[in-house]
């Protein structure tokens, strides 16, 4: 019997209608389909975001993925993650993970791949590009991300706000992913820099609850969520 396939399918960034035609198609398609648990045994994002679409037949496979940052606990939240999918891959079922987001662009997905290659290197792993989260925004903004030949930079966490100012000083687009837990420190850099009327959040971004602040010299203070994201025009 041939190894079922775990497909890696990008489901965007919270609007269930971003995810692809090759990507509904596999979801809908598919015997099981597995993505992150959420916390305290309530839904996921993925799992919220592509429920219209399953099948009443399909197996739904919550993983679990800590949110920590220790290296051990994480590996071995991955290893098991990829022990649960082999059970089924084993038996020639194929597996669907939604990835919330683009399957490639800092994705709890790739883990699990890369688990699973490492234990079962015979394992056949597909996987489906679709709606990352700098796309969104611009999108949601209305204006384009990059045109010409303005070089993009994208930061997917402040650890100092140094790596923003080396960003600042070489690339016209930057764009902060985890912006919420630093913005005091980056408002500032903006405004030294006059840099607050051409820099934007977009917050859950595609979602319903979706907030748009623009004009940030308004908010030198903001409560962010976690999925708050950044684009500042630096050119």
């Amino acid at each position: 019997m041939k190894p079922g396939i775990l497909y890696g399918v990008s489901v965007g960034t919270g609007d269930p209608e971003l995810i692809t035609v090759k990507g509904l198609r596999i979801l809908q398609t598919s015997d099981i389909i597995a993505f992150p648990a959420g916390i305290n045994n309530r839904p996921g994002i993925a799992q919220n975001i592509i429920e219209r679409w399953l099948q009443p037949q399909q197996q739904i496979l919550p993983l679990k993925f800590p949110y920590t940052q220790d290296v051990e606990v994480l590996q071995a939240a991955w290893s098991e993650a990829a022990d649960q999918v082999w059970q089924y891959l084993d038996q020639g079922v194929n597996i669907t993970f939604a990835c919330l987001g683009d399957v490639s662009f800092y994705s709890t997905f790739t883990y699990l791949a890369q688990a699973l290659e490492r234990s079962h290197p015979e394992a056949k792993i597909e996987t489906v590009p679709g709606v990352c989260s700098p796309m969104a925004i611009a999108s949601v903004l209305k204006i384009p991300l990059t045109i010409n030949h303005q070089r993009l930079a994208v930061l997917p966490a402040l650890h100092t706000v140094k790596e923003l100012e080396i960003a600042l000083d070489w690339a016209e687009i930057i764009v902060l992913l985890k912006v919420s837990s630093v913005y005091q420190q980056v408002w500032q850099i903006l405004e030294q820099r006059n840099l607050l009327n051409s820099s934007y959040i977009v917050e859950k971004a595609t979602f319903p609850e979706q907030k748009i602040y623009d004009d940030l010299a308004n908010y030198p203070q903001l409560k962010l969520s976690y999925f708050s994201i950044m684009l500042i025009n630096n050119s």
